[in-house]
């Protein structure tokens, strides 16, 4: 059984604007340091991971170092972490792709496994991509603990696999054998939310 730490990296100022970060390579702001140092600490209270799998954008990695700083461990960047991309809306607020995008915006909140956005994807890569990075991870950290730093849509996309399909591949006889949610607070600050869950693979 491999267990899994999903963590979502820590506040940039586009997290606090609100706009569509995606692809944007956007680095922590001082809240977002605090909590991935927060996160770092809970991880090394609780656990004993093997590895830390991140998303290669830079806001995903400086969370991911972090956390590595209190576990000991390297970071490994995977692409299967990767943020959705959110194509011509990126950068946006919710506002502004509002005004130029109506029906793409009306849609990723109605129906948001129907949306493909100009330029960029759907939610259907991502759960490619995730169930592929499932799958490799669960067979080559069986029976540990590995630490995953992503982003807030693939996350979900990856908590949708755990809770609602249960499963890890369709090629394989695999399931989530439970999963629940983990909290961290820097002092004084924003609490950051993550998950972790566990794997089996027959």
């Amino acid at each position: 059984m491999t267990h899994f730490i999903l963590i979502r990296h820590g506040e940039t100022e586009w997290n606090r604007e609100v706009r569509f970060r995606g692809r944007a390579d956007i680095s922590l702001n001082d809240v977002g340091l605090a909590q991935a140092a927060a996160t770092g600490r809970r991880i090394a209270a609780a656990w004993q991971p093997a590895a830390i799998y991140c998303s290669p954008m830079i806001r995903a990695r400086q969370t991911a170092a972090a956390i590595a700083e209190w576990v000991s461990l390297p970071v490994q960047p995977h692409e299967g972490l990767y943020d959705i991309d959110f194509g011509q809306l990126q950068g946006l607020t919710v506002d502004e792709a509002a005004a130029r995008w109506p029906e793409v915006v009306r849609s990723w909140v109605e129906t948001p496994g129907a949306t493909r956005f100009p330029g960029g994807e759907r939610l259907a890569d991502l759960h490619a991509r995730a169930m592929a990075m499932l799958e490799t991870l669960t067979v080559r950290h069986e029976n540990e603990t590995v630490v995953l730093v992503g982003h807030t849509v693939i996350n979900r996309v990856i908590l949708r696999v755990a809770l609602v399909e249960r499963r890890v591949s369709p090629a394989r006889s695999g399931s989530i054998a439970s999963a629940h949610p983990i909290h961290s607070s820097p002092a004084g600050g924003r609490r950051q939310t993550s998950a972790a869950f566990e794997t089996v693979l027959e």
